[in-house]
């Protein structure tokens, strides 16, 4: 028997759920919560095997309150907040499911417990497009932080640009004023100014744009 919390703030949504996971012979309601606080001391008394999270709720919303949920009760999402920060947000605190009010039957409701339960994932399609294009941007930030690394690894190489150098430069391009960089590398404003008056000449540059370019690999 899988025992499932309901856990929204809603008394209808609570209802509707809960009828009908208690008709579906091999799982049982255990409890049911109206806010995050509540399903926290639910599931370490209960620890039930799925909770049927929501997000939106008073006192404690989902997010907020899923780190708790989590070492107690495999957690799936049930909610109708379909924004990208949210699903990875959820999915990223350790949820093992996200469904979205309104694009599901009651057979995927099931199926998705089911599952859970069995230590496998579901996602609605539209949770899954949104995972897939985090994984796609990842790579994408990963592939370029690489990329970036590799030019400027050339660049100290071509130009022969000493530790100390690199370092201010690299504050440079962060678009950081003399002062700033100073501050940040505990120097005195004048040897920021020795340093960048060296880095200009060996990357034969004039300007702190043309170096920042430079730097970046963008001439």
């Amino acid at each position: 028997m899988i025992s499932v919390m309901v856990v929204d703030d809603n008394p209808i949504v609570r209802a509707a759920l809960s009828g009908y996971l208690e008709l579906c012979a091999d799982l049982c309601v255990s409890a049911q919560a109206a806010d995050g606080r509540e399903a926290v001391a639910l599931a370490r008394r209960d620890r039930p095997t799925v909770t049927l999270l929501d997000y939106r709720m008073p006192v404690a919303d989902g997010l907020s309150v899923l780190g708790e949920l989590i070492p107690h009760t495999r957690v799936l999402v049930l909610t109708s907040d379909a924004s990208p920060d949210l699903i990875t947000g959820m999915l990223r605190g350790g949820a093992c499911g996200y469904l979205v009010h309104g694009a599901f039957d009651p057979p995927e409701l099931y199926r998705a417990v089911v599952a859970v339960a069995a230590g496998h994932g579901w996602l609605s399609p539209v949770a899954a497009a949104v995972a897939a294009a985090t994984v796609r941007e990842h790579a994408e930030h990963e592939r370029a932080r690489r990329d970036l690394a590799e030019r400027q690894r050339l660049t100290r190489s071509r130009f022969g640009l000493t530790r100390r150098e690199q370092e201010v430069l690299a504050q440079l391009a962060q678009g950081l004023s003399n002062a700033a960089i100073a501050h940040r590398l505990m120097l005195t404003e004048k040897t920021v100014k020795n340093h960048l008056q060296h880095i200009f000449a060996k990357l034969g540059v004039t300007r702190r744009t043309e170096a920042v370019a430079v730097w970046t690999g963008q001439r």
